[in-house]
């Protein structure tokens, strides 16, 4: 594994940075990109440990399958694909259930017992649509659940909503499997890409709809069976065409280092384009905090923040299919100690070839669903030095830079376990184990490197960047566009332990702009930001 270690400097690019990205998004492109469905043996009755690196026939390290359910188990019928995942826990029984989202509709899976999954029921699509993308969430005891250019039977554009659903009912299922109604719709949109939601202010976010430029669309859900609509919040200015739409979003109460917003409703969205970070607190009059972009911007998609609201972690589904300069998957880390000005400190570069999709953050590590080269689990203890400590290869075919394979998992069972949709193959009850489990580890940045404030800044022609360094290591500062362009090499070389070294931007030939300066240190990194102006 590889990891890119660097500085950023930025200022105001005068043109168009995202002219070379290709306008084809990764959704349309997934439309041509289904592989053929694999008819591979439902895994169940006892835990196939990860022996030699082999699992039940499948590719793995530290995690352990228990139980694997094909698509027609899960009520799909020929030419079904799965998508969304996530997971409930009965407060009153404690069982725990899988909710996998197909593209006609959405089943309900007991894992109580995870080498014996039960298929409990199925949720049909709203309207006989069929999509997909489907996306879930769960507040408290109901599901609510999206869909993206659903279309009917005659294959014309249908309007889905948010179907809400009492997860309750999921007790009292005597013979499985049945088949379920929604206990509500929400249809103050038709089609909404995903769903967010926030426990703490009982709030539901649809985004990528055709409401509110595509941003969020805010709904109060404290009472689930009476949603309201309760604002819009579009970052006009991001997206591919400038409305703002918003891919992907995480919503919490704030409770990181920025003590300007720390207990504030802050979402944290993925604009195709750029990070956006909003105040949501009053839903009447939301804020934008900051947007930001980063080298090699392709389709900025999904992201998660660590549990102490410190560092986000990103991943951009088009980078490695697009970008010569991106071979291997691609995660992104942000340090958004402060929300006003959030600094891309690390791009880990990991050990397959595969597009990146959905991730979210335990603990200190990180579980990442990779399409071809399946479930992935990173330790970021050492925020600079992400490494792999397991994965498990749900698409055994290969791990190239297609749209098959790992769609999603939900890591955030009490038990430990990470439930798994796979596109074509269809649900994987998996176990870390070992040094892939888990843990409660604090997330820390090493101070090897200091990067002082560069001044001036704005500047012209030229300013100063000062670092400090702790350890003795070799440097390397080179300075590009954003559009991925050396401009610039400031210095490479070998700097003495505790030492400060000062480096002179000379930007007297380029023309007004934003710029990337990156460092690689041999143990950290850090970065800054300054504006060209002339």
């Amino acid at each position: 594994m590889r990891a890119r270690f660097f500085f950023l400097v930025a200022a105001v690019f005068m043109g168009d940075v995202y002219a070379q990205v290709p306008l084809v998004s990764p959704h349309e492109m997934a439309k041509g990109a289904g592989g053929e469905q694999h008819t591979i043996s439902a895994v169940i009755g006892s835990r196939e440990a990860c022996v030699n690196g082999s699992a039940a026939g499948f590719d793995c390290r530290n995690i352990d399958l228990l139980s694997f359910l094909p698509i027609d188990a899960l009520g799909g019928g020929a030419g079904t694909e799965v998508n969304d995942i996530w997971g409930w826990t009965d407060p009153q029984t404690g069982r725990e259930y899988a909710l996998v989202g197909r593209s006609d509709g959405t089943s309900f899976v007991d894992i109580t017992d995870p080498a014996n999954p039960l298929y409990v029921g199925d949720l049909p699509s709203h309207d006989t649509t069929r999509s997909g993308w489907r996306d879930i969430k769960v507040l408290g005891d109901y599901a609510v659940i999206v869909a993206d250019n659903p279309v009917g039977p005659d294959l014309k554009l249908r309007s889905h909503g948010m179907q809400i659903f009492d997860l309750r009912k999921l007790r009292d299922v005597s013979n499985p499997p049945v088949t379920f109604a929604a206990d509500r719709v929400y249809d103050e949109f038709g089609k909404a890409h995903n769903i967010a939601v926030n426990p703490q202010t009982e709030s539901a976010y649809a985004v990528g709809s055709e409401t509110c430029g595509g941003g969020l669309h805010m709904i109060d859900l404290s009472n689930p069976l009476e949603p309201a609509f309760a604002g819009c919040f579009t970052d006009v200015g991001t997206g591919r065409h400038g409305s703002g739409y918003t891919h992907d979003v995480q919503c919490v109460i704030y409770d990181g280092p920025d003590a300007d917003y720390q207990g504030r409703e802050i979402c944290f969205g993925s604009n195709e384009t750029h990070v956006s970070i909003a105040d949501v607190t009053d839903k009447g009059n939301p804020e934008a905090i900051s947007r930001t972009d980063y080298p090699f911007v392709r389709y900025t998609h999904q992201s998660w923040l660590t549990p102490d609201h410190r560092y986000i972690l990103l991943d951009d589904e088009l980078d490695e299919l697009h970008s010569d300069d991106v071979q291997n998957t691609r995660t992104l880390i942000f340090d958004v100690v402060d929300l006003d000005d959030p600094q891309l400190i690390i791009e880990y570069i990991g050990v397959a070839t595969s597009i990146d999709h959905n991730q979210y953050v335990v603990g200190s590590r990180s579980f990442q669903a990779n399409y071809t080269s399946g479930l992935r689990v990173l330790d970021i203890s050492n925020i600079l030095e992400p490494e792999e400590v397991g994965f498990f290869d749900t698409y055994p075919a290969n791990d190239d830079q297609v749209f098959n394979g790992a769609w999603s998992n939900y890591p955030f069972f009490e038990s430990g376990l990470v439930i798994v949709s796979s596109i074509n193959e269809g649900l994987f009850v998996l176990d870390p184990v070992g040094p892939a489990a888990t843990d409660d580890a604090v997330i820390e940045l090493p101070d090897d490197f200091t990067l002082l404030a560069a001044y001036p800044n704005p500047f012209n022609p030229s300013t100063t960047i000062r670092l400090e360094i702790d350890r003795p290591q070799h440097v390397r500062v080179t300075v590009y566009d954003m559009q991925g362009r050396e401009v610039a090499s400031l210095f490479n070389g070998f700097v003495e332990a505790a030492s400060t070294r000062e480096f002179t931007f000379d930007a007297n030939d380029l023309a007004s702009g934003t710029y990337v300066v990156r460092a690689s240190g041999e143990y950290a990194s850090g970065s800054i930001t300054v504006t060209l102006q002339k």
